[in-house]
C-alpha cells in the first residue's frame, strides 16, 4: 500500500514552515539536529534536509520534537500561523 501524499504529491505538511521558523530563529540545519539530539531526539542535518525537500515523510514523535524545540504548537508547525491568530479571526 502506497504511503499517502498531499494533493500536490509533498511527503509532508511542514516543510516550508520548518525552513521558515528555522529562519526566523536564525539557525542551521546542523545546529537544530544538535538541539534535537539534546533534546533526546535521534535527527541529524540530512533527516531535516530530506523533511526540508518534501523527500521524507515526518513521524508523530518528529513533529513533537520540533515543536518543542521550536516552541510551537502542531497548528503552528503544520499550518504556518498560531492557535491565537486562529481564534482573532474566528471572532
Amino acid at each position: 500500500m502506497p504511503k499517502p501524499k498531499t494533493s500536490t504529491g509533498q511527503k509532508n505538511l511542514i516543510a516550508k514552515n520548518l525552513i521558515e521558523l528555522r529562519r526566523a530563529h536564525h539557525i542551521s540545519q546542523r545546529l537544530l539536529a544538535y538541539k534535537l539530539q539534546l533534546a533526546g531526539y535521534d535527527m541529524d542535518k540530512n533527516v531535516i534536509t530530506r523533511i526540508e525537500t518534501n523527500k521524507r515523510y515526518v513521524t508523530d514523535i518528529e513533529l513533537k520534537a520540533l515543536c518543542e524545540v521550536f516552541g510551537v504548537t502542531y497548528e503552528e508547525l503544520i499550518d504556518g500561523r498560531s492557535s491565537h491568530s486562529s481564534q482573532q479571526n474566528e471572532n
